[in-house]
Formats: structure tokens, C-alpha cells, sequence
């Protein structure tokens, strides 16, 4: 039989299901992968093995009983640790955080999981604040590539995509305000999706704003798709969430998708890309094409938005740290010292300078989608690069956001976007593919993506 670890989550649901698996198994299973990889990988923040396999008995009761609570009772799932969840801290990968609490509460994504009768096996890794495209920080180390440890597994998700791809968990949830879930995924060689804003709830807002997303990670767009069934709820506590969907998402993604016309653009008209990554995604393309996608290489017609979104991350950076005061300067990780200082030097007009950039980029992106159903790219202009590094070594570069630029853009207006795996370098590095649809064509991004997935291989 399979391992419990290389099962993905509906595989699971069905070895359930037929009673060759239960839900202890598989969480003991998983607790023992982390248990083996986690000293090297630096996945998890937080384990608690009792807590969850007391949840996963409970679940395998239900399953003996025939009363399973939802869509995938049981299945093991990792949490990033910007989440709130009740009874374990939720520090965000800093030491300005107390750890005692208290923590009496979920945020709503982590409820309707709870609700769903999922096994909560521990708390992932994240840069301080999530605020960069790598995952380490001043409280919890470097996390690392389970494709090779001496590289990064990006972020800031990236301790869920590293558990994810090391089979620690079929799944787990993350953020994303500037590629922060499909950055570690590409990297990592997972399935990540940013949904459109808004459509997971989140509390407390992010100090990042209208950048910031919440979705799934996992190994498959089908399980993505689950995933997205249960996380995507409106919520009170989110002011911006959406209603809810007439369709599932489990259901949708099966929908014909041939003949849709899609925009591939291999640099968004700006961006320098390693040959193995755009060699890699042209021919993924190019296989599309011939398994029936009306695929035209074309740019949106942007310019590279990076100043207006630094300006944006910055201020976001100063309001999550400006509670503090002048004492956390000291503990706080050097680069996000760096975006405090400069986000306080940002003007009111600066910042509605910059948001004046989304509305436009939104603007040419809806004309753009007038004639492309969809737009293609690669996610990541390069693969995983040394871990412990905020930028590649010797590259010259100031801050991450300049190594991501197929990212950060889809997150200033919003859209949905999807990264999955399409191959590997020649040294074993995954590289991802994106896919990007118009505002609240969700279903549509993931009807594609699974698309890919099936002709792709």
C-alpha cells in the first residue's frame, strides 16, 4: 500500500472511506515525517502531537460511525503561524510577540476547518510579520527546500509549502500579499492559489491591506479546490469577504476549458527570466496549446509597478510595527527595520499615489481580459536560491520583491492566481507556472489549473 504521507487529501478521504486507512493512521504517519525531516527543514514553528492525534480519534470515531462532519474529516492539515488558533500562540514569526496569550480564539479560516472535522497538526513557519518572500526570522530560523536543504523554500508560506512537499501534511493554509503563497509553492514544487481578495475571510485584517490574500497549499488543484469549499465563507469579522459561491469549486473544476483563450507572457513585458524557467514554461505552454487552450503570447502593457508597491509594503510594514515602539528596533529582523523606516517617510499623498497604480493596473487587466479569458506565466523568474538570503547571493538586489515580479502585481489588483508544478531544473530545483483570471473567476483559474495538471502530467 501507498504511504499515508504520499496520499493526497481526497486519496485519503477514500482510504477512509473503504476502511484501509484511519484517520489516526494517517495523522501518526505524518507526525512521523516531521518527527524524521522537521530538524533539517524547519517546517513547523508548533507541533502538538497529542492535540492532534485526540482529534484524529475523534474523527476516525465519527468515520466508524457513519457521521463524518464534512468534506474531509480527518485529513491532517498545517497552519500558518499568522493564523490565530485557539489554544496555541500565534507569533508570526517574531520576538516582539508574548508568547502567553492568551489565545481564545480562531480566525475564520481556521474554524470552518475545525468545523470540517480536519486534524490541526501544528503551526507553520513564517518570516517576522510575513513580510518578505523567504521564510526566516530573528525567532525561528531559516526554513528550508525539501528539494535541497541548502535552499530557500520562499515565503513567506513557506513553511506550509515546505511541509506540504515534504509530506508533513496534504495540506495547509497560507498568505500571500505580494506571492507570499505561490513563491514557496513554484519553489517548493506544489499547488498554491492566491484567490480573488476578499473571497477567504480573514481576521484580524492584515496591516498589509487590500495586498493581503488567504489560500490554500497542497499537492493538487483538486485539493485545492476542496480546501477552498470550506476556507471560503464570508465572515463578520472580515468587512471585505464576499458572499458565498452559488457553485463548489469541487465541482466546477471539472468544467470544459478547451478552446478558451488564453495570453501567455513569458517577462510581462519587464522581467528577466532564467533560461530553465522560460524554457520550462514555453514548452508547458506550448502543450496546452496542443491539448486545445487558443494560447497568444501577448503583455498585459505595464509597466513594472515595484515603486508603488513598495510604497504600500512599507506603510503596511510601519503599522504592524508602530504599536511597539522605538524599543523593538533591536529585535526586529534588519530587513523589515529597513521597510519600517521606510514606510514612516511615507506621505498620505505618496500612499494614494500608489493605490491610484492598482486602480489602473485593475483597469488595464479588465481590458486585458476582454480579450483573454486568462494570462499565463511563469511564477518565479528563478528557482530557489540559498537559504538564509533575502535576495540571491551577488545579484545586486535591494529587497525581494525585485526577484518576484511576475507576483506582486496580481496581488495589487486582486486577482486570483494560480501556481502549480511544471518540471524541474537540471539540478532538481521545481520551477511553477502561473495562472492568473479576472476578478472572482476563481473557479475558472482552478477549472484550468487542473486542466494543466492532467495534460502536464
Amino acid at each position: 500500500m501507498t504511504e499515508p504521507t504520499d496520499l493526497t487529501a481526497l486519496q485519503l478521504i477514500a482510504a477512509y472511506t473503504s476502511g484501509e486507512l484511519s484517520p489516526v493512521e494517517a495523522t501518526a504517519a505524518a507526525l512521523s515525517v516531521i518527527a524524521e525531516r522537521d530538524g533539517e527543514l524547519n517546517a513547523f514553528c508548533l507541533v502538538d502531537e497529542e492535540a492532534a492525534l485526540a482529534q484524529a480519534r475523534k474523527s476516525e470515531a465519527r468515520w466508524a460511525g457513519n457521521y463524518t462532519k464534512g468534506l474531509l474529516d480527518g485529513v491532517p492539515i498545517a497552519i500558518k503561524d499568522v493564523f490565530r488558533t485557539a489554544g496555541w500562540p500565534t507569533l508570526r514569526g517574531s520576538r516582539l510577540t508574548d508568547p502567553a496569550g492568551p489565545w481564545p480564539d480562531d480566525t475564520p479560516a481556521v474554524d470552518q476547518i475545525r468545523r470540517d472535522g480536519m486534524v490541526i497538526i501544528g503551526k507553520t513557519t513564517t518570516p517576522e510579520l510575513a513580510w518578505k518572500g523567504v521564510t526566516d526570522s530573528p525567532l525561528c530560523g531559516v526554513t528550508r527546500n525539501p528539494a535541497d536543504s541548502s535552499r530557500t523554500a520562499g515565503g513567506s508560506s513557506g513553511g506550509s509549502a515546505a511541509a506540504v512537499a515534504a509530506g508533513m501534511a496534504p495540506l495547509s493554509i497560507g498568505t500571500d500579499g505580494g506571492g507570499s503563497i505561490r513563491i514557496p509553492a513554484a519553489f517548493c514544487g506544489v499547488v498554491g492559489f492566491k484567490p480573488t481578495h476578499g473571497r477567504v475571510p480573514m481576521y484580524p485584517i492584515s496591516p498589509f491591506g487590500p495586498l493581503a490574500h488567504a489560500g490554500p497549499i497542497s499537492r493538487t488543484v483538486e485539493d485545492t479546490a476542496m480546501l477552498m469549499d470550506i476556507i471560503a465563507l464570508p465572515s463578520h469579522r472580515d468587512p471585505t469577504s464576499l458572499p458565498a459561491t452559488w457553485a463548489t469549486y469541487r465541482g466546477e473544476i471539472h468544467r470544459d476549458v478547451v478552446g478558451l483563450d488564453v495570453a501567455y507572457s513569458p517577462t510581462l513585458g519587464y522581467a528577466e527570466v532564467d533560461p530553465q524557467v522560460a524554457a520550462a514554461a514555453a514548452a508547458a505552454v506550448r502543450t496546452l496549446a496542443d491539448a486545445g487552450l487558443n494560447v497568444v503570447e501577448a503583455d498585459p502593457g505595464f509597466a513594472d509597478p515595484i515603486d508603488a508597491f513598495e510604497t504600500l509594503w512599507a506603510t503596511g510594514a510601519a503599522a504592524s510595527l508602530r504599536r511597539y515602539g522605538a524599543s523593538a528596533r533591536d529585535q526586529v529582523d534588519p530587513g523589515l527595520l529597513a521597510m519600517w523606516d521606510r514606510g514612516l517617510a511615507v506621505s498620505g499623498v505618496e500612499y494614494l499615489d500608489a493605490r491610484q497604480v492598482c486602480i489602473e493596473l485593475g483597469l488595464t487587466m479588465g481590458e486585458f481580459h476582454e480579450t483573454h479569458n486568462l494570462l499565463i506565466t511563469p511564477t518565479t523568474p528563478i528557482p530557489a536560491f540559498d537559504a538564509g538570503h533575502d535576495v540571491p547571493v551577488d545579484s545586486g538586489m535591494r529587497w525581494w520583491a525585485q526577484w518576484t515580479p511576475f507576483t506582486y502585481p496580481f496581488n495589487m489588483t486582486q486577482q486570483p492566481a494560480l501556481s502549480i508544478p511544471i518540471g524541474t531544473t537540471t539540478e532538481g530545483l521545481p520551477i511553477g507556472l502561473q495562472i492568473v483570471g479576472p476578478r472572482h473567476s476563481d473557479d475558472l483559474v482552478l477549472a484550468v489549473g487542473r486542466f494543466a495538471e492532467q495534460v502536464l502530467g
